[in-house]
């Protein structure tokens, strides 16, 4: 508990800081994590609390960026988001293949770097968005569904590294999952409207608990929790989005940080320092080339191909 009381000091000094310089306080909060983690200082280590913490920040930044989302813009796009989810996986999966075979890694290595060039860890480049005021831009939504297509292909990329995954059972439970929370935000609607409009504490419970049980869900079917945590959000959109928001983001914004705290305390920089690093900066300069090749492909632009290879650097620094 006494490592939790420190962590929580450190982002409330760094936020007050970083918000007086008119900074962002995320690398400032990962910094903090490497300087008194185990690369640093050694006066925090990872450990169960710390992990439930920030896995809360996590997924409740998840179900804030899915109540920005829209399933009509979607459905309008759809084929320009199958283009740039395509884009995006031709383009980093070939590079880290590449890199990976130049630094004379085997077939197989190189089959798993190439799928970590591809997977993003986008949680600190949607943080930034969203802490930016820049998540209702068109190249902002570009960017979250993008997380979501990646999601479809972990499915295949799964299954390509083991054996006892079966893609299309997966594939089904996650359809089972998304019919599931829609129909249910359908059907209760009536409720969930009546209990958003209570002035009491019950809202923001209620909120708390509809994240917690869709995080529950994707794990007890085994399905992706950005997945589940994001239907959720999009199903309950439709309901009253600007109250959930209200409602999360208390929540987001107190656990965020120990996410970010915590990403910094397990850091870990020893052993194949040369190949990491290369890899990390060929990782960081290909999400910026498919950023911007989608950019200019589906906004037509290369100053929106600027901004999503630019908002997509913290994916290649973050994996």
């Amino acid at each position: 508990m006494e490592q939790i009381a420190i962590a929580l000091l450190a982002c409330l000094i760094l936020a007050l800081i970083s918000k007086s310089l008119s900074l962002p306080p995320i690398p400032f909060y990962i910094l903090a994590g490497i300087l008194l983690g185990n690369e640093g200082l050694r006066i925090l280590t990872p450990n169960e609390i710390f992990e439930f913490l920030s896995h809360l920040g996590l997924i409740f930044l998840l179900f804030y960026i899915g109540l920005e989302l829209k399933p009509e813009r979607f459905m309008a796009r759809g084929k320009s988001f199958l283009v740039a989810g395509l884009i995006d996986l031709k383009i980093n999966f070939l590079i880290g293949f590449l890199m990976a075979l130049a630094l004379k890694f085997g077939y197989y290595d190189a089959f798993v770097i190439a799928s970590a060039f591809y997977i993003s860890s986008s949680a600190i480049a949607i943080a930034s968005l969203i802490e930016n005021k820049k998540l209702i831009l068109p190249e902002s939504e570009t960017i979250v569904w993008l997380m979501v297509f990646e999601d479809v292909v972990l499915v295949f990329l799964v299954f390509a590294l083991s054996v006892e995954q079966n893609p299309l059972l997966l594939i089904m439970k996650m359809a089972a999952a998304v019919v599931l929370l829609y129909l249910g935000a359908k059907l209760l609607k009536p409720l969930i409207l009546k209990i958003l409009d209570r002035e009491d504490d019950l809202p923001a419970i209620f909120t708390f608990t509809a994240v917690i049980i869709a995080a529950v869900i994707s794990k007890k079917l085994g399905i992706p929790e950005v997945l589940a945590v994001i239907v959720l959000a999009v199903a309950l959109s439709t309901t009253n989005p600007k109250a959930f928001e209200r409602n999360s983001r208390p929540f987001k914004d107190t656990f965020l940080p120990i996410f970010f705290f915590f990403f910094g305390i397990s850091v870990e920089l020893s052993g194949g320092i040369v190949e990491g690093l290369a890899l990390s900066v060929v990782a960081i300069l290909s999400k910026f080339l498919s950023g911007f090749a989608i950019g200019r492909i589906l906004h037509k632009t290369s100053s929106a191909g600027i901004e999503i290879g630019a908002k997509r650097l913290p994916e290649g620094s973050s994996r």
